[in-house]
C-alpha cells in the first residue's frame, strides 16, 4: 500500500523537511549523459523483472549486452551421471549426529558438477541496428560522430543521437513497466536510404560462472529459432532450447518493411524498413505466445510508471549542504533508485548482478536478500519488493524439507539457488548461517510499515518456522550450560576454518535477535512465548571478546593481522542489527579497530555502508558520510550508478547506500533528532522515509 500524501507530510516533519521536495527537479540534476559506449557499462531500460542493457546507439549494435528476465532459466540435459534424484548429500559429523550436507560428492563429480551449473540464466535475445556506410560496408562505432546519449531517469527513456556520414540519427529506447517488452524508435534519412536495419539474434545458453557477455552464440545447433507467424506489421518467433520454449513478438509501424528469416546455421533475423524516415519496433519476450503493444504505449506507459515512482515512497534533497561531496552522494543516491527499480524489484530476488550479467550463473543468494531489498521497505516502496520477498512463502515448504533431512525442525534456509529450492552442493553454501534469520528481521520490517493483523497472519508461519530451525540448529554445551553455534559453520567474512569455527559474533548477535523477535511476534498473536526459546535466549553464549574488543568468533588467533579482510561483519551487529546483547563501549573499541586496522583493498561493497550504520549508531555522523564516500576500489559508481564491490556490476553495494541513507535521514529506535545519520553542515531535507530498527 502506497503511503498517502497526508502520512508522507506526517514522515517529512518526523525527518527533518519542512516543505515538500522537488522530487523532479532531485532527479532531473542526475540525468546521465554519454558520448561513447563503454563496454562494460550498459544504459539501461527496465522493470524490475526484466531489463534491457544498450549501447551508444540505443540498441545492443556494437556490444552483445543482455536481455535478461527473471523467469529465463535454462537447466542442460541430465544423462546417467547427472541425474539430480541421485544427489543425497554428504554425510558430516555434527555434535555427535551424522548430518546430510550439501557438499559436492566426490562419489558422485557428475552431479555435482551439474547441481552447480543448473539452472542457470540465459539472454533472451540481441538487438541491434545494421549501420551501412555509403560504400555497403557494416559501420563500426569508430565512424559515428556527435554522439550523446541520455538517460531520461524520470521517464524511463533513452535518448540516443549519432551521425553516420553527416546522416543524424535519433534513437528512444523505453521498456513497458508490466510487460517484458522493449521498444524503440528511430528516426533519420538512412532508413529510407536502406541503410539503417534492425537485427535480432538468439544465443544457446552457457554454463560459465561468471559472465559478462551472456550465452554462446558458437553453438546453432543446439537450439531452434522458428517464425511461426507473419503479417505486415508483427511477427512471432518460437525459440527453443532443449527443454525451454519461448516466444519473441514483433509489432512494427511500417507495413513495407520485411522480416527476413535466419539463413541455415544462423539465427539472426534481419528486420528491413520500408521507405519510411521514422521507424518504430516493440519486441516483447515471454514464456507463452503473446502479442507485442505498439510502441507509443510502451512510451505512455513508462512515463506514468515511473512518475508514479519516483513521487511515492521517500525521497532525499541535499543540495542545501555545505560540504560539496553532497553532490557525488546525492547522485548516487538518485541513480541507485533507478537502478534497484529496472534490476531488482521482480518475481525472485534477485542476483548480485541484478538483470545487467551473470554472475554464479545467474542465481541469487539468500544472505544478499536483505542487502537487495530492504531498501525498499524502509523508502516506503514495499510494493517493489512484495513479489522478490515472497520466495520465503514460496520455498517454505522445501525449506522445512532441508530441516527434516537433517534431522531439525523449521525451515532451513538455502544460500544460493534459482526458481526452484535446490541447493547448489558447495562447502560454503552448505554451512553459511547468516541468512537464516533475514525473513524475521524482514517480516519485523513489513509489520513496522504496516502495522496491523493481515501482517502478523502473512508471515506467522515463516517467522515461527525460521525461529524453529534456529532454536534446534544451537547445541547445548553441557561442560559451559550454554548454547553455541558450530562448528561446522561458515560466518559472514568466509574465510575462517570451518571446521574450527565456533561461536560468530555476528551470528550469536542475529541468533539473539531472531529468537527475541519470533517471541514478540507469538505474543502480537496472542500466544505464549515459547519457553525453549526463551531458555536459548538466557543461555546463549556471550559475544566473543578478546583484549577489549568483539572478535570474528570465539578463539579466532591473530584477528587483527591474519582475518582484518573480508566483511568486516563485527559493524554489523549494531549497524545492520539494533544491538540486542551488545556492550556499547566494547563495541566503539571494536569499531575504532576495524577502521584503523582493516584491508579495505579486500571488501566488498556492501561493506561500507554497514559501517556507515554502525557509525551513526555510535554518534559518529561524520564518519558514516566518509564510509559512503570512501574511496576504496570496491565502493566506487560509474557513470550509469553502477557499483563496484563484486564482480561488476556489484548491486548489495547500491541497496546497502540506500538502506544506510534511509536511517541516517530517518532514524533509528532510541535516536533522537532529524537526519541523526548526518554531520552538521549537512542540510538535509527529506520525506518518506521509515525508521530503523
Amino acid at each position: 500500500m502506497k503511503p498517502t500524501l497526508l502520512c508522507l507530510l506526517l514522515l517529512a516533519v518526523s525527518t527533518g523537511c519542512t516543505s515538500r521536495i522537488d522530487r523532479e527537479a532531485v532527479v532531473a540534476r542526475h540525468r546521465i549523459v554519454t558520448h561513447a559506449t563503454d563496454p562494460h557499462s550498459p544504459a539501461q531500460v527496465g522493470n524490475g523483472g526484466f531489463a534491457f542493457g544498450m549501447d551508444i546507439t540505443g540498441l545492443q549494435t556494437f556490444v552483445p549486452f543482455n536481455t535478461l528476465s527473471d523467469w529465463g532459466w535454462h537447466s542442460f540435459p541430465q544423462d546417467e551421471t547427472t541425474r539430480r534424484q541421485h544427489y543425497q548429500g554428504v554425510p558430516v559429523e555434527v555434535g555427535g549426529r551424522s548430518v546430510p550436507m550439501d557438499f559436492p560428492d566426490e562419489t558422485q563429480p557428475g552431479i555435482s558438477d551439474w547441481l552447480a551449473k543448473n539452472p542457470h540464466r540465459f539472454n533472451l535475445g540481441r538487438l541491434g541496428f545494421r549501420l551501412l556506410k555509403a560504400d555497403g560496408n557494416a559501420a563500426a562505432e569508430c565512424n559515428l560522430h556527435d554522439i550523446t546519449q541520455e538517460t531520461d531517469l524520470w521517464t524511463g527513456i533513452v535518448t540516443s543521437r549519432f551521425s553516420l556520414e553527416g546522416h543524424p540519427v535519433e534513437v528512444r529506447t523505453v521498456c513497458h513497466p508490466d510487460r517484458d517488452a522493449v521498444g524503440v524508435e528511430v528516426a533519420s534519412p538512412l532508413l529510407k536510404q536502406g541503410r539503417l536495419q534492425l537485427f535480432l539474434d538468439f544465443p544457446y545458453a552457457d554454463d560459465r560462472y561468471i559472465t559478462e557477455y551472456v550465452g554462446d552464440y558458437d553453438r546453432p545447433e543446439r537450439h531452434v529459432s522458428r517464425l511461426t507467424a507473419q503479417n505486415d506489421t508483427t511477427a512471432l518467433i518460437q525459440r527453443t532450447m532443449d527443454s525451454v520454449t519461448y516466444n519473441v513478438a514483433l509489432h512494427w509501424n511500417d507495413p513495407s518493411a520485411r522480416l527476413d528469416a535466419p539463413q541455415t546455421g544462423s539465427h539472426r533475423f534481419l528486420l528491413r524498413p520500408g521507405n519510411c524516415s521514422r521507424f518504430s519496433l516493440t519486441c516483447e519476450y515471454a514464456p507463452e505466445v503473446t502479442e507485442a503493444p505498439p510502441v507509443p504505449e510502451l512510451f505512455t506507459q513508462s512515463r506514468e510508471a515511473w512518475r508514479e515512482y519516483w513521487s511515492s515512497g521517500a525521497a532525499i534533497d541535499l543540495s542545501g549542504s555545505e560540504d560539496p561531496r553532497w553532490q557525488e552522494l546525492e547522485r548516487r543516491i538518485v541513480l541507485s533508485q533507478y537502478l534497484m527499480r529496472v534490476n531488482e524489484a521482480g518475481a525472485w530476488p534477485p542476483q548480485e548482478s541484478g538483470l545487467v550479467n551473470n554472475g554464479w550463473h545467474g542465481r541469487f543468494h539468500f544472505e544478499m536478500i536483505w542487502w537487495h531489498e530492504l531498501h525498499f521497505l524502509l523508502w516506503n516502496r514495499p510494493e517493489s519488493a512484495a513479489k522478490a520477498l515472497s520466495v520465503y512463502h514460496k520455498f517454505l515448504p522445501t525449506s522445512r524439507l532441508r530441516a527434516e533431512r537433517q534431522g531439525l525442525r523449521g525451515a532451513r534456509w538455502p544460500k544460493c539457488t534459482a526458481d526452484r529450492d535446490v541447493e547448489w552442493p558447495h562447502l560454503i553454501h552448505a554451512t553459511l548461517i547468516w541468512q537464516q534469520p533475514h525473513p524475521i528481521y524482514l517480516a519485523e520490517t513489513c509489520y513496522r510499515t504496516d502495522p496491523n493483523p493481515e501482517t502478523l497472519e502473512k508471515w506467522s508461519d515463516v517467522v515461527f518456522a525460521t525461529a524453529d530451525y534456529m532454536a534446534d540448529f544451537v547445541r547445548l554445551d553441557t561442560a559451559r550450560e550454554e548454547y553455541v553455534l558450530g562448528p561446522p559453520l561458515c560466518p559472514v567474512s568466509e574465510n575462517t576454518p570451518i571446521f574450527e569455527t565456533c561461536n560468530p559474533t555476528f551470528e550469536l548477535a542475529y541468533w539473539r535477535y531472531g529468537l527475541n523477535t519470533a517471541q514478540r511476534w507469538r505474543e502480537r498473536l496472542g500466544q505464549e512465548r515459547d519457553p525453549h526459546w526463551d531458555d536459548i535466549l538466557q543461555r546463549l553464549a556471550p559475544l566473543p571478546v578478546q583484549d577489549g574488543i568483539y572478535v570474528t568468533y570465539e578463539g579466532i588467533p591473530d584477528m587483527w593481522t591474519r582475518y582484518n579482510f573480508e566483511h568486516p561483519a563485527l559493524a554489523g551487529i549494531y549497524g545492520m542489527l539494533p544491538g540486542e546483547g551488545v556492550d556499547r563501549t566494547i563495541f566503539e573499541k571494536t569499531l575504532d579497530r576495524i577502521f584503523d586496522t582493516w584491508r579495505f583493498d579486500r571488501v566488498w561493497g556492501w561493506d561500507f555502508p554497514m559501517l556507515a550504520m554502525a557509525a551513526a549508531r555510535c554518534g559518529r555522523p561524520d564518519k558514516a558520510v566518509d564510509m559512503l564516500l570512501h574511496d576504496s576500489k570496491n565502493f566506487r559508481f560509474d557513470v550509469h550508478g553502477f557499483a563496484t564491490g563484486g564482480p561488476f556490476p556489484y548491486f548489495p553495494s547500491n541497496g546497502g547506500l540506500l538502506t544506510a541513507v534511509a536511517m541516517m535521514a530517518a532514524g533509528w529506535d532510541g535516536s533522537a533528532g532529524t537526519a541523526p545519520g548526518f554531520p552538521t553542515g549537512w542540510h538535509i531535507k527529506s520525506e518518506g522515509f521509515s525508521k530503523m530498527q
